[in-house]
């Protein structure tokens, strides 16, 4: 009897992303591969979601200028060409799920060209996910440099488009995510109870702090990169955001950046220059610094045992889920990681590998 993912995937003929023809024969040879991997946690499947897997719409690109090439717009982003390959490396590495998101590179755009390309991305990313149901979800995109055209396109994202949140950079062309003009956006997103997945971009630390990055290393993405993550999500509890809209969802990439590895730091700030910090013991703040990175999530993106088990005692395991940053070879051992972390119990296993995402995105067990 044909599988439902099986009749999805020879018959999907969605718009831009039908398989037909060569594709038809990719995707038959998907299930040609061998049976994926399970993870096994207290004698049971542990499903497991990747909540930071990138791709990428040629459609919505080229409206930018940009072509497919290259090590950053690499030919496996695409949903279209290169399903096959993907699902197999998820095959390999125990990933049951991937969320899908885009990297900003649309902040600079005028509204209508924005309007008209987020459209197209939100529609692509909406029949990816449709093609294959029970591999792919997918964050929204937003133009969140006209932030009531952003909670917008949140709202039809999610409503229209069945997509499981928001996927945004760390910056918004010089803009920082605490911003008051913001709010609309940040308002639709605690209204509708969805995740906001955030990103760092090329043009915020990277290209910032340029001058300091030359060299061997990769540093503009290695040092600056969670640096990035690092000031979007202070500045977010400093000015004030998360009491505000206490009622959101937001996953900081790369395992939140520095700032969980130095949460300490920021309890003492407002206390050696209170000058800076006025309105109260943190300035305006409500609680502790830190207390507010308990309120929010992060991936794994931290590349070893000892790494999660930090991030866990910092955060809670509660906060944590795991990310790959597919394609990217960051990472083939999101998964072996998890599991070999010291100090979690199977429950804090199994919420880390998958359940704590699948409460968050609405995800049925599969399990």
């Amino acid at each position: 009897m044909t599988t439902r993912r099986e009749f999805l995937s020879s018959t999907a003929t969605l718009g831009g992303l039908a398989f037909v023809g060569c594709d038809l024969l990719a995707a038959r040879h998907v299930h040609a591969q061998p049976r994926r991997r399970e993870t096994i946690v207290a004698g049971k499947r542990a499903m497991v979601i990747d909540v930071h897997a990138h791709c990428a719409v040629p459609e919505a690109m080229a409206l930018m200028g940009i072509k497919f090439g290259g090590p950053l717009v690499r030919p496996d982003l695409d949903m279209v060409t290169a399903i096959s390959e993907r699902v197999a490396v998820m095959d390999s590495q125990g990933i049951d799920m991937e969320v899908l998101s885009i990297n900003p590179y649309w902040y600079k755009a005028e509204r209508d060209l924005a309007e008209k390309l987020i459209q197209i991305q939100n529609e692509k990313l909406a029949e990816a996910c449709a093609a294959n149901p029970d591999r792919f979800l997918a964050f929204a995109s937003v133009a969140l440099q006209h932030p009531d055209l952003a909670a917008r396109q949140l709202e039809e994202g999610v409503k229209k488009y069945g997509l499981r949140g928001a996927a945004i950079g760390g910056s918004v062309d010089g803009m920082e995510l605490s911003d008051s003009k913001l709010h609309p956006f940040w308002a639709k997103a605690e209204q509708l109870g969805v995740l906001v997945f955030i990103h760092p971009q090329a043009t915020g630390a990277s290209s910032q702090l340029a001058s300091r990055l030359k060299g061997n290393g990769y540093l503009e993405n290695v040092v600056a990169f969670p640096l990035e993550t690092s000031i979007a999500l202070s500045h977010l509890i400093f000015e004030g955001t998360l009491d505000r809209f206490p009622g959101l969802k937001i996953c900081g990439a790369h395992g939140g950046g520095y700032l969980p590895s130095y949460a300490g730091r920021s309890d003492h700030g407002c206390l050696v220059r209170p000058d800076v910090c006025p309105g109260g013991t943190h300035g305006p703040l409500k609680k502790k610094p830190t207390e507010y990175l308990k309120q929010m999530y992060y991936d794994t993106m931290v590349f070893t045992p000892e790494g999660v088990r930090h991030l866990a005692a910092e955060v809670g395991a509660s906060q944590l889920m795991i990310g790959t940053d597919y394609p990217f070879p960051w990472t083939k051992t999101a998964v072996d990681d998890v599991m070999a972390t010291p100090g979690l119990s199977d429950a804090d296993k199994a919420a880390i590998l998958g359940g704590t995402a699948a409460t968050l995105l609405g995800i049925k067990s599969q399990g």
